[in-house]
């Protein structure tokens, strides 16, 4: 097969969680150039319905379906209904998280423990699930999860979230060891500090910004387009060998040690 047809996903669906900006946004963005239907999902049916105005006059194809990845019967409506418009789920990108606290371990209360849990790791293992029978059907199908550079390393005052994506990079690596034999390929994006909503506390900050880009070989924080490349390997017969992996694209943080 030609390069260029193994990066070819028309014909495929793919479900993007907390894609109505930042990361989420840019990799829905580059599934629908290279030709997949995607489902634009955030807790806002207006925010989703933004980015499909948005993307259906650049004459991609998308729907917008709101989601709560906490609660339950809303996992399943986004499930359901995506299978209703498209009929088939070959692609799933697990990117919605929180962050809610900063500062020590110690002072999280067990409430803002379990949202952080619940938001950030059983939140994909079921969507994971319910996606499973669908992506079984013709044996080729792509999780790919959101995880963080702060999984592979300790920090101070990001713990819990740190834990939870650290959980996050095990439930990949036994998706992609039990689902292999369904043709399913489980994988993992790492992103640095990339200049989005979520991570604005540190990089409206100049002073904290230029201290960590001083320790970043890049010498500068990413952009949400500096995602797509990665994910667009995964999701496609390009990376079709590629599974149970862990991949950093944060402009050589870990290396800087």
């Amino acid at each position: 097969m030609h390069i260029n047809n193994q990066f070819n996903l028309e014909g495929k669906v793919a479900i993007i969680t907390g894609s109505s900006k930042g990361i989420g946004k840019a990799i829905a963005r580059g599934l629908a150039e290279k030709g997949a239907a995607v489902v634009i999902s955030s807790r806002s049916q207006d925010s989703c319905d933004e980015v499909v105005k948005e993307f259906t006059k650049e004459g991609l194809r998308a729907i917008g379906i709101a989601c709560h990845i906490g609660k339950g019967e809303q996992r399943k409506y986004l499930m359901d209904k995506t299978i209703d418009t498209f009929g088939s789920i070959d692609i799933l990108v697990n990117n919605a998280a929180i962050n809610p606290v900063f500062g020590p371990i110690e002072d999280v209360v067990p409430e803002i423990f379990d949202k952080i849990m619940e938001i950030n790791v059983k939140a994909p293992w079921a969507l994971s699930n319910l996606a499973l029978p669908h992506l079984k059907v013709h044996q080729r199908g792509s999780i790919i999860n959101i995880a963080s550079v702060e999984a592979l390393t300790p920090g101070f005052g990001l713990g819990l979230y740190n834990t939870s994506k650290a959980a996050l990079l095990m439930m990949t690596k036994n998706q992609a060891k039990e689902w292999g034999q369904y043709g399913i390929c489980a994988n993992a994006i790492c992103p640095g500090l990339i200049q989005t909503k979520f991570s604005a506390a540190l990089w409206t900050n100049e002073k904290l910004l230029h201290k960590v880009e001083k320790t970043i070989p890049s010498g500068r924080m990413g952009q949400p387009e500096e995602m797509i490349g990665l994910a667009c390997l995964l999701a496609s017969d390009a990376g079709a060998y590629m599974t149970g992996g862990v991949y950093t694209a944060d402009g050589g943080y870990t290396i800087a040690g």
